[in-house]
């Protein structure tokens, strides 16, 4: 873990046993939603690498001061969309060891080992 993030004290208190979702299914379901929510994640992160590349505004000193401009906005900054992601990931990430932390206290074993069968979700007509 690069840096804290606003759910690093829960993690750290999963991973002490202060806390825990108490919920079998609940921790399951939870789980695999950070699982999806970290692919999108790292995809939009690919995607987020096409703006690494900005060009076409001529070959003016205003147009290079705009691509400037706009590579900042991509990459490079505090808040650039690239960091903004990472963070996002990271901030996932530890969700998702905090989910699987309960599931393993409930269950006694692994998450990513069950049986989705047996967490069916209701479906909402």
């Amino acid at each position: 873990m690069s840096e804290q993030t606003a759910y690093s004290q829960l993690l750290a208190q999963a991973k002490a046993g202060e806390v825990y979702l108490d919920d079998e299914a609940a921790a399951y379901h939870c789980y695999k939603a950070c699982d999806l929510r970290l692919s999108d994640l790292r995809e939009l992160l690919t995607l987020a690498r096409n703006a690494e590349r900005v060009t076409g505004f001529g070959d003016f000193n205003i147009g290079r001061d705009l691509e400037k401009k706009f590579l900042l906005q991509a990459t490079g900054e505090p808040n650039s969309i690239d960091a903004v992601i990472r963070k996002d990931i990271e901030v996932v990430k530890e969700l998702r060891e905090v989910f699987e932390i309960s599931f393993r206290r409930i269950t006694g074993q692994d998450v990513a080992n069950a049986d989705a069968l047996a967490y069916p979700t209701e479906q909402l007509g």
